[in-house]
């Protein structure tokens, strides 16, 4: 009993590479959040660091990549692989703020600013993803992993649209009414959560795969 107790251990226990690319994630993450908030500190001189916090903390990009920050800096020190529904939500979230940004919102950046788009929009979601394609657990992903997936997309369009009524600033345009109005923003955010459903759906089948 003992032994195969230490053999399920080992199950999800990272290889040498797999802890060395979480590693890598988390320093990609880290240094590219960081040379994004000395990049808005230089644009807004005049805001203390609480306020450029309270102010980047309006960005799916920014959150999303302190939850990659923040669950591959958990797998380093634990030295295990976390549950395979919230890696394959990560994994997905991740890629739609990638996959997004690139279609929709790219834009040209120079010095400071463009190591921090390229950080936080190109390289940790492509780490990210490889590091869930390679060494991730994959199992249980299918219809109900992807509605479940919803969640946190879901909950921020509310908080950006909470935030956006009490200061009239919403992140993007898609969910200024101001801009696309209330029934283009009810328009976009249906139509980012069917691209995020259908996401979700190829990667429970990719997992699947490769399970």
């Amino acid at each position: 009993m003992a032994q195969l107790t230490a053999m399920d251990f080992r199950s999800d226990a990272l290889s040498p590479t797999a802890r060395a690319l979480a590693l890598l994630i988390v320093i990609s993450a880290a240094v590219s959040l960081s040379f994004e908030y000395m990049s808005s500190q230089l644009d807004h001189p005049d805001e203390q660091a609480l306020q450029v916090l309270w102010r980047l903390a309006r960005y799916f990009t920014i959150l999303t990549n302190t939850l990659v920050l923040i669950s591959f800096f958990a797998v380093v020190t634990l030295r295990r692989k976390l549950g395979a529904l919230w890696m394959g939500g990560l994994a997905v979230w991740i890629t739609v703020t990638g996959a997004v940004y690139h279609l929709l919102l790219a834009s040209l950046h120079q010095g400071i600013s463009f190591y921090a788009d390229f950080g936080l929009h190109t390289l940790t979601p492509v780490l990210a993803m490889l590091w869930w394609l390679v060494f991730a657990q994959k199992s249980g992903l299918g219809l109900g992993a992807a509605i479940l997936w919803l969640f946190w997309p879901g909950l921020y369009i509310l908080y950006a649209l909470w935030r956006g009524s009490l200061d009239g600033t919403y992140p993007y345009f898609f969910l200024d009414p101001a801009q696309v109005g209330w029934d283009g923003v009810a328009i976009w955010s249906a139509m980012l959560g069917l691209g995020f459903l259908v996401l979700g759906l190829i990667y429970g089948w990719i997992g699947r795969v490769l399970r």
